[in-house]
C-alpha cells in the first residue's frame, strides 16, 4: 500500500480554518486511489527547519512525501517592510541576508528529507492572498526563488501554489493566509495527481501548476 505523508505548515494543516468543511488532509484521502493512505505531520505555525522534527514521526511504511513550508519564515521576516530605510542599497543588503538565512535553513531541511530516499515533492509559497500588498508579494519572491532553486538542484517536482491558488475564494475568510476548503481541494487534487502520475525515478524537477 502506498502512503503519502504531508510535512510542513498550515497550508496542509488547515482544519481549524475551514470549520464545517473538509480539511486538506481529508480531501487528500478522498482523492487518493483506494490502495493509498495519507498521514498529516504538518503543523500550523511551523517553519522550514521544523520539518526535520516531523521526520522523527515518519511512519515506517511511508512511500511518498509532500512538503509545504517557508510561509512562516516569510511571515517572520516581513517585519523588515515596516523598518525605516536609509538607502536602497541597505534594504537590498538586508533582504539578501534574509534570503541567505532561509536558503541555509531550507537546504538543511531538504537534505534531511532526501536522506529518507522517498519520492518527494515540494510546494512554493502562494502570493495571491487577498489584501497582500505589492511589497509583501515582492518579498515572497526571495523565498520562492530559494525553494525553486533547491528543488531543481535536487531533481524533485514542485507544485507551484502561486499559479494554483489564484482566486480570493481559495483563501480562508477566517485567516486570509490559509487555504479555504476550495483552495484545499485544489491543492489536494494537485498533490494526488503528482504523487500518482509523476515518474520520480527520473529525477526530474518538473514544475506543476496542477496535478
Amino acid at each position: 500500500m502506498a502512503h503519502l505523508v504531508l510535512l510542513g505548515d498550515s497550508i496542509f494543516d488547515n482544519a481549524v480554518y475551514v470549520p464545517g468543511h473538509p480539511s486538506l488532509i481529508e480531501q487528500v484521502r478522498a482523492a487518493l486511489p483506494r490502495e493509498w493512505r495519507a498521514t498529516l505531520l504538518a503543523v500550523d505555525g511551523n517553519i522550514a527547519i521544523d520539518v526535520v522534527r516531523h521526520l522523527e514521526q515518519l511512519p515506517a511504511d511511508a512511500t511518498h512525501l509532500a512538503i509545504s513550508t517557508g510561509g512562516n519564515n516569510a511571515l517572520i521576516a516581513s517585519g523588515i517592510l515596516g523598518q525605516p530605510a536609509h538607502s536602497v542599497s541597505a534594504v537590498l543588503h538586508e533582504m539578501a541576508d534574509i534570503q541567505a538565512d532561509f536558503r541555509r535553513e531550507y537546504r538543511q531541511m531538504l537534505a534531511a528529507v532526501l536522506d529518507s530516499r522517498l519520492p518527494t515533492l515540494v510546494c512554493t509559497i502562494y502570493d495571491a492572498i487577498p489584501g497582500l500588498d505589492r511589497d509583501a508579494v515582492a518579498t515572497l519572491t526571495l523565498f520562492n526563488d530559494v525553494i525553486l532553486r533547491e528543488a531543481i538542484a535536487a531533481g524533485i517536482p514542485v507544485l507551484d501554489l502561486r499559479l494554483l491558488c489564484n482566486e480570493p475564494a481559495d483563501y480562508s475568510p477566517l485567516s486570509p493566509i490559509e487555504p479555504s476548503h476550495l483552495g484545499g481541494r485544489k491543492i489536494a487534487e494537485a498533490l494526488v495527481g503528482i504523487v500518482t502520475m509523476h515518474d520520480f525515478s527520473r529525477g526530474e524537477a518538473v514544475i506543476y501548476s496542477r496535478g
